[in-house]
């Protein structure tokens, strides 16, 4: 399986998807760390959590899945949301809370 076709089964099978720096018990950056406390927050305790610095063709394959240059990426639903600062914004109008509501990892 080619990588892209990896990435798309993983955000397709699963209502929540974190491609992050670390796993959510250990971020390996502040953004990571971020998102996974965000995801907390929102009351979200199962998602699929991918560490990108496990695999570089994973961490290179998910900028180029989404067009995002950036890690964290969040998926919900297999839509793209955006990276840590999204989240955050997201977070602080109430749209990412409905978002994962709506029968989001939980």
């Amino acid at each position: 399986m080619d990588t892209k076709t990896l990435i798309h089964q993983q955000v397709t099978e699963n209502p929540v998807v974190l491609y992050m720096k670390g796993t959510p018990q250990f971020p390996q950056c502040g953004f990571s760390a971020n998102a996974v406390n965000l995801l907390k927050a929102c009351g979200v305790s199962e998602y699929m959590a991918v560490n990108v610095l496990e695999d570089p063709e994973i961490r290179q394959g998910v900028k180029e899945y989404a067009n995002w240059p950036t890690i964290p990426q969040l998926y919900i639903h297999g839509q793209f949301v955006g990276g840590s600062d999204i989240m955050r914004d997201m977070y602080q109008t109430g749209e990412l809370q409905k978002m994962l509501g709506a029968g989001g990892g939980q």
